[in-house]
C-alpha cells in the first residue's frame, strides 16, 4: 500500500486551527506562527458614487428581510450577527467594487468546496453571480451594493457554519450520533476568520486541523480519478479460492484488473491509478489461470483494509466488497468527511478516541498520537449497538465488581441460573440487594468481565472502557463481541497514560484492593465514533459498517462526491468571478 502511505505522509503536513473566541485580540499565536487579526471594513464617505449613509441604511434594511436561498434560518442569523459586529457596514466592497483580493479569496473557497465534499448547491450562488455582475458594470444603487456584500456574507457564512459543523443533521441520518458541534462557538469562528489579514489562510483554518481528515480528501481526490476512468471491473462470481486453486484466466483477469485499480497488487505502485491503461494493464497480467501467492497477498491486503477476516481467499464475504462500485466507496468518503465535521475543532490538548468500526482507541497528547490499542465494541445487533457520544474520564476503578445491568440480568444470567443453580458461584457472582431490587453483579477478581481495571466517564448509555479476561478475542481481526462497552486491548498501558503512574504502580493496583476508585489528576475527553472510511498506520482502510449507519449518509452525499454538470458549470463560473479579482 506504498500509494496511500504516500498519501498520508501528503496529508500530513496540514496546519492546526486554533478558533479562539471573541474579537478583542489583535493577534494569537498559531502552530505555524503568530496570526495578524488587525482588519476592520474600509469607511468610506461614499461607495462607487453612493453615499455611505444611504448604503448602511440598505444593509440593515436587506438584513431584516429574508434570507437568501437556499440559505438557511440558521445561517442567516449568522449573517446577521456577524454585521453586527462591524456596525452594519459593507464587509467585502469598497470604492473598488468586487475588485478585493478578499472576495477572490472566498469565491475561490467556494469552488474548492467539492474537495471537502461540500454540495454547492447550498450556497447562494445564482444571486451572488448576478449581485456580483450588477456592481461590477457600474453604478449600482445602495440597494444593489448591499445585496451583494450581504449575499458574498450568507456564502461565507453558509461556508464556515458546513465547514466547522457540518451540512447534515446527523440526528436526520439514523447515526446514533451525540456529540455536539458546539455551534455556539461558529460566530466567534466567523469574526475571526474575517479579521485575519491574512484571509485566505483563514478560510482553510475553518478546515478540521487533522491529518485523519486531510487523508480523507486525498482518497476523495484519488477515488474521484478512479470513478472518472470508469472504476473498477466486477469480479465474476464463482468457487472460494484460496492459494494455489485454478480458475478460468478471465476471471483472475478481472481480479487482477481490480486489485490493481484500488493499488493492492505489488506491482501496482509502478501505474497510477489515474492512468486510463490501469484495466487494460490489469488484465494483460491476468493470463494465468492459478490463485498465485502474488493475488493471494493482494487479497489479504484489500482484506485487512475492508473490515474482512484476513485469510488471502476470495470467499463470498471478500467478493461483495470487491464489487462494492467505485462511486459507492467516493460516496462514503464523503459521509465521513461529513461526519469528521461533526466532530468539534477543538478536542482538548489530551483526549481518547474510540472508532468503533476501525475497533481501535488512539490517546493524543499535544496533537500527537501517543497511544493506540485494539477494542472490542458492541456487537451488531440494536440492543448491544455502541452509539456515537462524547464525555469526560473522570475516575480509574482497579479490581471492580461487575454490576449486571437489569436487562443482561433477566435475559441472560437468571435464565443460566434456573438451569444451573451453581452458576453463580461458577462465575464468582452474587445476588445482592440494590435499592429494593434483586440484582447480580460479579465480583472482583481474574473471572470478572471487567478484568482488572475499568476507566469511568459517567454517561447517559453506561458505556466504559474496562479490561477483560478474554484476551484472545484481540486476535480477531472484526471485534464486534461486547454488551456496548468497550474492552481494551492493554489497560495496563491506558492506566498508566491516563493516571500518569508507572507500570510498576499500575500493576501493584490492579493486583490489589478490591473496587479501589482513583481519581484522575486531569479529566480526559472521551469520543467514541464512527468512521467507516479512515486512514491507519498501514494505509487507507474502510471499515466495517456494523450497524448499518452508512445507507441513508451516503445517499445524501453522493451529489456532492460526485458534481452534477451543474455544479461543475457552478464551479467554472466561481473561478471566473474570483480570476476577475485583484
Amino acid at each position: 500500500m506504498t500509494a496511500w502511505n504516500s498519501a498520508r505522509r501528503l496529508a500530513a503536513v496540514a496546519g492546526a486551527i486554533a478558533i479562539g473566541s471573541g474579537v478583542a485580540c489583535k493577534k494569537v499565536e498559531h502552530a505555524s506562527g503568530e496570526l495578524s487579526r488587525n482588519w476592520v471594513p474600509v469607511q468610506q464617505s461614499e461607495y462607487l458614487g453612493v453615499p455611505a449613509s444611504a448604503v448602511h441604511a440598505a444593509v440593515i434594511k436587506r438584513l431584516q428581510a429574508s434570507a437568501p436561498a437556499p440559505v438557511t434560518h440558521d445561517q442567516w442569523r449568522h449573517v446577521q450577527r456577524l454585521y453586527a459586529k462591524f456596525s452594519d457596514n459593507l464587509l467585502w466592497l469598497d470604492g473598488k467594487g468586487v475588485h478585493q483580493p478578499r472576495v477572490s479569496a472566498l469565491l475561490n473557497a467556494l469552488a474548492g468546496a467539492d474537495s471537502d465534499a461540500l454540495k454547492l448547491d447550498n450556497y447562494p450562488l445564482a444571486g451572488l453571480d448576478s449581485a456580483l455582475t450588477i456592481v461590477d458594470k457600474g453604478k449600482p444603487t445602495a440597494d444593489e451594493l448591499a445585496n451583494a456584500d450581504v449575499l458574498l456574507s450568507s456564502a461565507y457564512a453558509a461556508y464556515g457554519e458546513n465547514m466547522l459543523s457540518g451540512q447534515l443533521d446527523p440526528s436526520q441520518l439514523a447515526q446514533a450520533w451525540h456529540i455536539s458541534t458546539q455551534d455556539e462557538k461558529i460566530d466567534s469562528a466567523l469574526t475571526l476568520t474575517l479579521r485575519d489579514d491574512d484571509f485566505a489562510a483563514g478560510l482553510v483554518r475553518m478546515r478540521p486541523a487533522d491529518p485523519a481528515y486531510d487523508s480523507l480528501r486525498v482518497a476523495l481526490e484519488r477515488y474521484k480519478a478512479i470513478v472518472a476512468h470508469g472504476g473498477w471491473p466486477t469480479v465474476p462470481d464463482g468457487r472460494a479460492l484460496k492459494r494455489g486453486d485454478r480458475e478460468s484466466p478471465a476471471r483472475l483477469a478481472a481480479l487482477r484488473s481490480r486489485l490493481s485499480i484500488e493499488g493492492y497488487l505489488a506491482d501496482s505502485t509502478t501505474t497510477p491509478l489515474t492512468d486510463s491503461t490501469a484495466q487494460q494493464s490489469g488484465a494483460a497480467r491476468g493470463s494465468g489461470s492459478v490463485f498465485d501467492r502474488q493475488l493471494a497477498a493482494a487479497v489479504a491486503d484489500f482484506q485487512a483494509h475492508h473490515g474482512i477476516v484476513v485469510d488471502s481467499a476470495l470467499g463470498s464475504e471478500t467478493l461483495t466488497a470487491m464489487n462494492v462500485p467505485a462511486d459507492y466507496r467516493l460516496a462514503q468518503i464523503a459521509a465521513n468527511l461529513e461526519r469528521s465535521r461533526w466532530l468539534p475543532h477543538d478536542m482538548g490538548s489530551r483526549y481518547i478516541v474510540v472508532n468503533v468500526p476501525q475497533f481501535y482507541l488512539h490517546a493524543y497528547d499535544g496533537g500527537q498520537k501517543v497511544l493506540d490499542m485494539k477494542v472490542i465494541v458492541g456487537q451488531e445487533y440494536q440492543d448491544k449497538a455502541t452509539p456515537v457520544f462524547s464525555d469526560s474520564m473522570e475516575y480509574v476503578i482497579f479490581r471492580p465488581y461487575w454490576n449486571v445491568t437489569p436487562t443482561i440480568a433477566a435475559q441472560e444470567i437468571f435464565p443460566k441460573l434456573a438451569d444451573d443453580p451453581g452458576y453463580l458461584d461458577a462465575n464468582d457472582m452474587e445476588i445482592y440487594d440494590d435499592h429494593g431490587q434483586r440484582a447480580v453483579r460479579q465480583r472482583p477478581g481474574p473471572k470478572n468481565a471487567l478484568g482488572l481495571v475499568k476507566f469511568m466517564f459517567p454517561n447517559d448509555y453506561n458505556i466504559y472502557l474496562h479490561d477483560t479476561p478474554n484476551h484472545e478475542l484481540f486476535s480477531k481481526d472484526v471485534r464486534a463481541f461486547s454488551h456496548g462497552c468497550i474492552r481494551v486491548e492493554h489497560p495496563d498501558q491506558l492506566a498508566q497514560w491516563v493516571l500518569g503512574w508507572s507500570a510498576d504502580r499500575v500493576d501493584a493496583a490492579m493486583h490489589g484492593a478490591d473496587n479501589h476508585e482513583v481519581d484522575l489528576p486531569h479529566k480526559i475527553p472521551v469520543y467514541i465514533v464512527y468512521l467507516t472510511a479512515y486512514a491507519d498506520d498501514a494505509g487507507f482502510a474502510f471499515g466495517n459498517d456494523l450497524y448499518d449507519r452508512d445507507s441513508k449518509l451516503i445517499e445524501e452525499m453522493q451529489s456532492a462526491a460526485a458534481p452534477s454538470p451543474e455544479t461543475l458549470r457552478a464551479q467554472q463560473e466561481l473561478r471566473r468571478m474570483a480570476g476577475g479579482q485583484s
